[in-house]
C-alpha cells in the first residue's frame, strides 16, 4: 500500500472508530453499553419455532456472529440445555407477536462475547436448570446493553457478572426472584464500568447485586430483599460504587440492612438516596445516611463526587419519580406477562405483598 493510501486507510478507520462511539445503540441507551452496535451491518436472521434446536430456532440464530435476530414467534421457548451466543448480536424481542419470548429452564450465556444489544426478552432459568448457574451468565463480556429484560428464577444469582466484565448496561430490567439455593440477584464481581439504571430487583435474599468493581448503580428500585439489599464488595481490592437516587422498599421478608457489609476499601458516592422499612403500605421513606452503609471497621470510604463515571450520560431524576417509572417500564414491558405483573403488583403494595421463594413452582410458575 503506498503512503497517501496508507494515511487515507488510517483517517477512515479513526473516524469509523469515532462514530461507532457516538452512535447510541438505540434512543434511549444510557450508561456504559450504550454504545453496543450489536449486528449491525450483518445478516437478520428470522426466528421461525419455538422448538430447542434445529433449523429457525433462537439456538440456531445465537451459533452465529453479526446478526440481528427477529422472532416471527412468540412463547415460551423451553431450554433443554444451556445455550451459548456469539459476539456482534442484536437481540430484538420487539419483533414478536403477542407477549413476546421467555427463555425457560436453562441459563442463556453471554460469556467471553462482545458487542451485544439485548432488549424485551425473558431469561428465566428456573428450579430444573443447574445448580451454579444463572439466568443470564456473562463472565469475561464487553460492550453490551440489556434493556427491558426480565432475568429472573436463577439458581445461584439471576444475573452473573463477573470475570473482568466491562462496558456493560443494565437499564429497565426485571433482576428477582432468585431460586434455590442461594436466591441471589446478582454476583457483579471484578467488573469495570458497569451501569445499573432503573432497574426492579426483587425477592432475592441478598445481592441485589453485590457490587465489586467499577459500578454506576442510578435509580434502581430494590424490594423485599431478605438479608441485605445492596451489598458492597467487602474485600482486600479496591471497589467503586457510585449509588445515587435510589429506592430501597422493605417488604414481608426483609430485614432492616436494605444496604451492608461494606468495608473501607469500597469507595461510594451516594446522593438522593430513600428507605421505606415500615412496611406499612406506604411509601414514606426515609433519607439514607452514610451511617445505614456500616460504622467502624464495617463503614466503606466515602467520596465526594461520583467515582465511577459521570451520570450525564443517562437520565437522573429523584427517587420517588424513579419508583414510578420503574414500576411503570421495567421488565419485559410491552406486553407484560402474568409473572412479571405478579411481581410489580407486589412493589405497588409498598410492604405488604412478596415473597422470597424456592421453586417458581410456589409462585404459580410459568
Amino acid at each position: 500500500m503506498k503512503f497517501p493510501a496508507l494515511i487515507a486507510a488510517v483517517v477512515l478507520s479513526v473516524v469509523q472508530l469515532a462514530s461507532a462511539q457516538t452512535n447510541l445503540a438505540f434512543s434511549g441507551a444510557e450508561g456504559f453499553g450504550r454504545f453496543a452496535t450489536g449486528g449491525t451491518g450483518g445478516e437478520t436472521f428470522h426466528v421461525t419455532t419455538l422448538a430447542d434446536s434445529g433449523s429457525g430456532s433462537f439456538r440456531d440464530a445465537v451459533n452465529q456472529p453479526h446478526r440481528t435476530i427477529v422472532f416471527d414467534v412468540g412463547g415460551i421457548i423451553r431450554l433443554k440445555s444451556n445455550v451459548a451466543v456469539s459476539s456482534n448480536l442484536t437481540l430484538d424481542g420487539t419483533s414478536a407477536p403477542g407477549e413476546g419470548i421467555t427463555f425457560y429452564g436453562r441459563s442463556v450465556s453471554f460469556s467471553g462475547q462482545k458487542n451485544c444489544v439485548v432488549r424485551y426478552l425473558r431469561f428465566r432459568e428456573g428450579i430444573a436448570g443447574d445448580k451454579g448457574k444463572c439466568s443470564v451468565n456473562l463472565s469475561s463480556g464487553a460492550n453490551m446493553i440489556f434493556d427491558h429484560c426480565s432475568i429472573e428464577w436463577g439458581r445461584w444469582d439471576c444475573l452473573g457478572l463477573t470475570g473482568g466484565s466491562h462496558d456493560i448496561t443494565f437499564q429497565n430490567c426485571i433482576i428477582g426472584e432468585g431460586v434455590a439455593p442461594q436466591r441471589f440477584g446478582s454476583l457483579s464481581d471484578s467488573v469495570t464500568n458497569i451501569t445499573y439504571t432503573h432497574n426492579l430487583w426483587i425477592n432475592n435474599q441478598s445481592r441485589n447485586p453485590k457490587a465489586k468493581g467499577k459500578i454506576q448503580y442510578v435509580n434502581n428500585v430494590v424490594y423485599n430483599w431478605g438479608v441485605c439489599g445492596l451489598v458492597g464488595g467487602h474485600s482486600a481490592g479496591d471497589h467503586f460504587q457510585d449509588v445515587v437516587g435510589n429506592y430501597f422498599i422493605a417488604g414481608p421478608d426483609s430485614s432492616s440492612h436494605f444496604v451492608g457489609e461494606f468495608t473501607a476499601t469500597d469507595h461510594v458516592f451516594q446522593k438522593g438516596n430513600l428507605a421505606a422499612t415500615s412496611k406499612d403500605g406506604k411509601l414514606d421513606g426515609r433519607e439514607v445516611v452514610r451511617a445505614d452503609f456500616g460504622k467502624g471497621e464495617d463503614a466503606p470510604t466515602f467520596v465526594s463526587a461520583p467515582s465511577v463515571g459521570p451520570l450525564t450520560d443517562m437520565t437522573v431524576e429523584s427517587a420517588p419519580a424513579a419508583v414510578s417509572n420503574v414500576l411503570a417500564q421495567a421488565g419485559c414491558s410491552l406486553h407484560r406477562d402474568a409473572v412479571d405483573a405478579r411481581l410489580v403488583d407486589a412493589v405497588r403494595s409498598f410492604g405488604t405483598r412478596g415473597k422470597i421463594i424456592r421453586s417458581e413452582v410456589e409462585a404459580g410458575g410459568l
